[in-house]
């Protein structure tokens, strides 16, 4: 599903959005900045929208053309639909 180095990449992704959701929790326990507390959330939203955005893309290009192709394309917009639902909210 995710070739060598689109994997490599979602993994880095993922660690550093698990680094900033630990900054995250060394912020609240130091009683930081609330301010500067609600950046570092809104960063690290940003950063997993653009890991969901990557796996989205990986989705269509391989799952979704596959169906296409199998004639199973009405399956596969039914639950890309249901799930872009859920991701954009």
């Amino acid at each position: 599903m995710y070739e060598g180095r689109n994997k490599k990449d979602l993994k880095k992704r993922l660690a550093r959005i698990e680094g900033q959701v630990r900054g995250i929790d060394r912020m609240i326990e130091e009683d930081r900045y609330c301010i500067d507390i609600l950046n570092q959330i809104v960063a690290a939203r940003a950063a997993l929208g653009k890991v969901g955005t990557a796996i989205l893309k990986s989705h269509l290009e391989g799952c979704v053309t596959c169906a296409i192709k199998e004639e199973r394309s009405e399956q596969a917009i039914n639950e890309l639909m249901e799930v872009l639902t859920k991701f954009i909210r």
